[in-house]
Parts: C-alpha cells; sequence; structure tokens
C-alpha cells in the first residue's frame, strides 16, 4: 500500500487521482493493459479487460509487472481477486498453440487435455477440427486457420499462432538512408513485429508509421500488398515509398477506383476491396494475384467489416496492422487481435512527445450557447436531431473566427461533419472547402497548396481525418464531428503532431454546445486523448468573442 495515485476496485475498475504528482507516471503504465471509460475532470475510470491484457501479454508485458505497476500506485491493497484474475487470464494466453506438424498440416495442441477438450466440444470449434491426432493434438481444416482463432478468443482461450508465413516471392527492397535513420522506437517496432510473427504496431500520428511499414517491407523483401483507407493515402504511400526505399516506379502499383495496376509493391484501397458487382466481391483475385509474402494494414482501426472475413483466408501470409489507436467504435478489437494479430509494439504520445519527434499539443473544449429559438426547437426534437442541431449551432462559426483570429500566421484546418455547415464555414471565412465529394485531383491540389503556404486556412469534411499528411498544420477546430468517437478525436489531433518547421506548438481546439448532448457525445470522443495524457482546457466562447 503507498499514498498512490490509484484505486483498485474488485470490479476491475481501476480509479486514477488526476491531481495526484505520480498521475502521469500511473497513467503511462497502466494505459500499457488497461482501457480509459470515463474522464471527468479530477478522477479519470480504466477498466482492465480480458483483451487488453492479453495485447499487453502478445506485447512482451507479463502478469507480474501489470500487478507490479497496480502494486506501486494503488493507495489501498489490489483485491485478491482481480491480482488472481489478471494471472489467470493472461496465462490463457498461449495454453493453445496453432503450429504445424511434420507433414505440413495445421495443429492445434496443449499441453492441457482439460482446455483443448473443452475448446474442441465447443459448438462452433468443433467443425474447424478434422479429427484428434493425440491427447495434445487436433488437425486444423486447411481453411479454417483464422476462423479458429476468432472462435478461440470469443471462447476465453486466444491461441498463440506459431504455424508460419509463406515467405511470398522474393522481391529486393531496401531502405535508402543516406540523409535519414529509422527512429530508434520504428527499428523496436519492426523487431517486435518479426519476432511475433504478424501483428499490431501502435504509434501516434505523425510518429512515422509509413517508416515502419518500409522498414517491415525491406526486412521481407518480398512481394507486398498494402491496404490502405483512400486513393490520397495510396498516392503518399507510393511518394514515401519512393523517396525512402530502392523501390521504383516500375514496381509500385496503385489498384483503386481509378487504376487497376498489379505490381510487386501493391497499395489497394479498402473501397475496392469491398466493392460488390451482382452481389459479389468483384477485386477479390487481388488477394492471390500475386504470391504476397507480407500485407500491410494501414490505418487497421478503420478495417471494414468485410475485410475481416477476406483476411481470416489471408492467415498464411504475413501482417501487419498499423494505427494510431486499437479503439474501433464497432467493438471489433477482438477481430483485430486474432485476424491481423495481438498488439506487437506501443509507445504513448506523450513518450514520443517527451523525444521531440512529435510537437507538444495543447487542448481546448469551446462551449458555445444555443439561442433560445434553437433550445426550443432541441427540446421539441428526436435524439439523432438533437445531435445535429447542437453540432451545428450558430455561434459556433463567430467562435471559430474568433479561435482564427488568436493564430495569425498559423495553418488551420476546420473540421465539421455536414456538408451544410461545410458550406457556411467555408463560405463565411472564405476558404476553400474539401469533401467526400472533391475529386482526387483537386484534393490533391489543395492539401498541396496548403502544404506550400499558399492556402492557409481549409474545411475539410471527415476525409481529411486519415492518412493526409499536412505537417506544417498548427491548429484544429473541430465544429462537428461523428457522435462520440474516439478514434476520431485522436486522428484529427494526430493530423497537427508533426514537429513544425515554423516552431508553432499543435492546438486542438473542440467546440461544443453547452448542456447538449454535444457536450456529452464530446466528453466520450476526449476519453483516448486523455488516456495519453492530453487535458482539456475549458474555455466559454461568449468571454472569446467579447
Amino acid at each position: 500500500m503507498s499514498d498512490g495515485p490509484l484505486i483498485v476496485q474488485s470490479d476491475r475498475t481501476v480509479l486514477l487521482e488526476v491531481a495526484h504528482p505520480d498521475a502521469s507516471d500511473a497513467r503511462h503504465e497502466l494505459a500499457t493493459f488497461a482501457e480509459l471509460e470515463r474522464a471527468p475532470e479530477h478522477i479519470h475510470s480504466y477498466r482492465i479487460t480480458r483483451l487488453g491484457l492479453w495485447n499487453a501479454r502478445a506485447a512482451g508485458h507479463t502478469a507480474a509487472e501489470m500487478l507490479a505497476t497496480l502494486d506501486r500506485y494503488s493507495k489501498f491493497p489490489v483485491p485478491q481477486a482481480v491480482a488472481l484474475g489478471i494471472r489467470e487470464t493472461v496465462e490463457r494466453y498461449g495454453r493453445l498453440v496453432i503450429s504445424r506438424d511434420d507433414e505440413g498440416q495445421l495443429v492445434l495442441g496443449c499441453t492441457d487435455r482439460a482446455v483443448l477438450t473443452e475448446v474442441a466440444s465447443a459448438k462452433k470449434i468443433a467443425p474447424l477440427l478434422v479429427e484428434r491426432i493425440a491427447d495434445d493434438r487436433y488437425l486444423i481444416a486447411p481453411w479454417a486457420r483464422g476462423e479458429l482463432k476468432q472462435q478461440l478468443v470469443k471462447l476465453g482461450w486466444p491461441a498463440e499462432d506459431l504455424a508460419g508465413y509463406t515467405p511470398g516471392t522474393p522481391h529486393e527492397i531496401r531502405l535508402e538512408t543516406d540523409d535519414w535513420s529509422l527512429r530508434p522506437y520504428q527499428q523496436k517496432a519492426i523487431d517486435g513485429f518479426f519476432t511475433g510473427g504478424s501483428g499490431v504496431v501502435v504509434l501516434p500520428c505523425g510518429a512515422g508509421k509509413t517508416l515502419v511499414g518500409a522498414g517491415a517491407m525491406a526486412e521481407a523483401s518480398t512481394n507486398t500488398l498494402i491496404l490502405v483507407t483512400n486513393t490520397v493515402s495510396a498516392r503518399q504511400w507510393r511518394s514515401e515509398l519512393l523517396r525512402r526505399t530502392s523501390l521504383t516506379e516500375e514496381e509500385i502499383g496503385e489498384y483503386s477506383g481509378e487504376t487497376k495496376e498489379i505490381k510487386p509493391v501493391t497499395i489497394a484501397t479498402y473501397q475496392i476491396l469491398t466493392a460488390k458487382r451482382r452481389g459479389e466481391y468483384a477485386h477479390l483475385a487481388l488477394l492471390d494475384a500475386l504470391d504476397w509474402g507480407l500485407v500491410v494494414y494501414d490505418e487497421v482501426h478503420l478495417l471494414p467489416a468485410p475485410v475481416f472475413k477476406l483476411t481470416a483466408e489471408l492467415q498464411a501470409r504475413r501482417r501487419l496492422g498499423l494505427t494510431a489507436t486499437l479503439v474501433r467504435e464497432d467493438g471489433r478489437e477482438g477481430d483485430v487481435f486474432s485476424l491481423i494479430g495481438p498488439k506487437r509494439f506501443d509507445a504513448p504520445w506523450r513518450e514520443i512527445e517527451a523525444q521531440g519527434f512529435i510537437s507538444p499539443a495543447e487542448c481546448f473544449e469551446v462551449r458555445v450557447d444555443l439561442p433560445y429559438d434553437d433550445r426550443l426547437a432541441y427540446a421539441a426534437a428526436g435524439d439523432d436531431e438533437r445531435y445535429r442541431l447542437a453540432a451545428t449551432a450558430p455561434a459556433k462559426l463567430d467562435a471559430v473566427r474568433d479561435i482564427i483570429s488568436r493564430h495569425p500566421g498559423e495553418q488551420i484546418l476546420v473540421i465539421a461533419q455536414y456538408l451544410d455547415q461545410i458550406e457556411k464555414l467555408s463560405t463565411g471565412l472564405g476558404a476553400p472547402q474539401l469533401t467526400g465529394a472533391t475529386p482526387n485531383a483537386e484534393r490533391e491540389r489543395l492539401f498541396q497548396a496548403f502544404r506550400d503556404g499558399e492556402e492557409r486556412i481549409l474545411v475539410v469534411s471527415k476525409v481529411a481525418n486519415f492518412s493526409v499528411d499536412l505537417p506544417e498544420a498548427s491548429v484544429a477546430i473541430q465544429v462537428s464531428g461523428s457522435f462520440g468517437s474516439r478514434q476520431e478525436e485522436a486522428q484529427r489531433l494526430g493530423r497537427l503532431l508533426r514537429p513544425k518547421n515554423s516552431g508553432h506548438t499543435a492546438s486542438f481546439y473542440s467546440l461544443v454546445a453547452r448542456d447538449t448532448v454535444d457536450q456529452d457525445f464530446a466528453q466520450n470522443r476526449q476519453r483516448f486523448l486523455a488516456e495519453q495524457g492530453y487535458a482539456y482546457t475549458i474555455l466559454d466562447a461568449a468571454p472569446l468573442t467579447a
């Protein structure tokens, strides 16, 4: 027991006293295996989940280390049931092992015959197993490797996959490091990935996830399929690979709605992979077009649900997921864990900031009031319409103008959810707008004009949330968002985190209508960033505009 900032409760929730001098250190260590649930001003609430413990174990953390964190920072003794539960949950990871026998057949093994019998008799697992070939082993159906891992996670017995991977067709890829080098944490991420075989690397936006991908490609030196969120992202990947590696334009293909190229390194969009024609996925042949030895999933937290099913059939390919957050709003983190792989490396945002590799950032929640007539309309509206009325409050435009005036000479992103709101903001600010309807060529032109300083302000929709490199953006003003999306909030702050040539630090503003569901959703959106150590300063829009 100590005078620490934590209280560990018997239901596996952990309370963190934010004002305690050791709160930052405790948060840093706790985030390794626990998920932040609520983040009001003074006490943050975390929950220790099975998936969080298994991800931590896969990343190299032991149950003893996790319990040592709780013991070191807890005000009161850790409940015995919690300590025992953590040990038992962590020990479940890897009790079951998927491997290959001497004939190359997939085998599910376990030294605990009772556990093996339990899982083999489960209704959804039995059809995936061919026969029992020994007391401690079952033969797995050749096609069932991915689905078996999914079902075992749901059953509470995650398997360690040691069945290996096809090397793919060799293709030499070298990093060209004459004027740059991998940062230490990037090399650790690559090493952790290959030690584990497949899995997810979690790094802050702006910390160089693309370079981790390039480094993994150079290590594997094999035909590589890269899956990305959109065409703009595909072209940024292409540009970065041409600049950082030995790959030439003839070796990199784009497979999107606009172009259908298949080359030793092929960059495809999630949209094209999930496109249907006559009820069938029209581009599945891409997955077997070449003998891929590595599949890279950019922004893996956005992986569309249909791609999970396709990925279940790609288990013989080495898979690398890249993301700033494992948070998924659809609750399918377990599928990322089982099909892409567990977390292999995770660098806290503040830790990378302290090393000088991402920009310091300040976060602000700016509260505006609804006019009286809008309050009446809000009170009478249904749930969905209430959020729209609050999110599009007219007072937000004046607040945006005032915030912009406080940042002369800085490059500013104004971000909104609704197209009519984006139109009003663009007109009111005299700034160009960029939405999903903006043609790719025009998107790239506007982004480049922003990078070059020709455009100082862009009004954007969620198309700018992901995989857009705008290194000199130092201010983001979020006028409205996707309800309570934590990963969206993280990605929007992430647009600002590249260190600036200008020397400006990052400022992230979230505009919220007071005493509405907009404020409730804002609290949920901020949870992930609070877990990373970012505190929101609450501002009143009235003094701002006075």
